[in-house]
């Protein structure tokens, strides 16, 4: 680790892998870190105009009760080699204010004041731990969210390595924003739909807009049975795109 760093600025297509780029580099968990996002970048139109995004990564200062990566696997072999012991589990009330803190602690880092609530995804398809869903509520949090949702799914995967952490568990986080996710998925089905009914009466292949992996999933799924109309993926990340063709 560079002990004489105290600060990095790291500059990569998106928020999310700055910022993963930058933790390996310090070599430190998210806790321990302030995160500044200094410039969210654009995709731009087309190709054209791109700005890729910048964050910059803070140590803190003697950080009291959260230990370095190091420090924690030291820990954790000297626990292996004096007794044999299985890993904590922790309940699920406990998890739940964990995550729920690891939020509250990257929110004020940030300088936003927002309420958290975390829970319980019930979801009978999941297998092992079940999803904790995490609800962030506030006034114009737009911030949190980003363009196609960049920032939040920083954030999201953020909370889901302090957590990791914290529990030695791999719990899946869904983590929403003044309902963005739930508002976003009913406009993607509602324009899934909207654009089938278009490539159907004019015969001809609707391509729809750029989006990431998880909101291209969300226009297979809803045309998947859909009478009329095959879906399929096309281009180059970031501006792979759904084209809806009529059969």
């Amino acid at each position: 680790m560079m002990e004489n760093r105290t600060s990095l600025e790291i500059i990569a297509p998106t928020t999310e892998e700055a910022i993963q780029q930058g933790l390996q580099e310090l070599g430190l968990p998210s806790a321990n870190v302030k995160i500044e996002i200094l410039d969210e970048g654009t995709r731009g139109l087309f190709g054209f105009g791109a700005r890729q995004a910048r964050v910059r990564l803070t140590i803190k200062e003697s950080p009291p009760d959260i230990p370095t990566m190091a420090s924690q696997a030291e820990e954790t072999e000297e626990v292996n080699t004096s007794e044999e012991s299985s890993p904590k589990i922790e309940t699920d009330n406990q998890l739940l204010t964990k995550a729920e803190e690891a939020v509250k602690t990257l929110l004020k880092e940030m300088q936003i004041q927002a309420s958290v609530t975390a829970s319980f995804v019930n979801d009978s398809s999941e297998k092992g731990t079940s999803p904790i869903y995490i609800d962030i509520q506030g006034q114009d949090l737009t911030v949190l969210i980003g363009p196609q949702a960049e920032t939040l799914n920083a954030l999201q995967y953020i909370t889901s390595l302090i957590l990791g952490k914290q529990t030695n568990q791999s719990i899946p986080i869904i983590m929403d924003v003044e309902s963005y996710r739930s508002r976003r998925e009913n406009q993607l089905r509602h324009v899934a739909r909207r654009m089938a009914e278009q490539a159907i009466k004019t015969g001809r292949r609707q391509i729809l807009e750029p989006m990431p992996a998880n909101e291209r999933r969300i226009i297979h799924l809803e045309l998947k049975e859909y009478p009329g109309v095959t879906t399929e993926s096309i281009g180059v990340e970031p501006h792979r795109k759904v084209t809806i063709i009529p059969k």
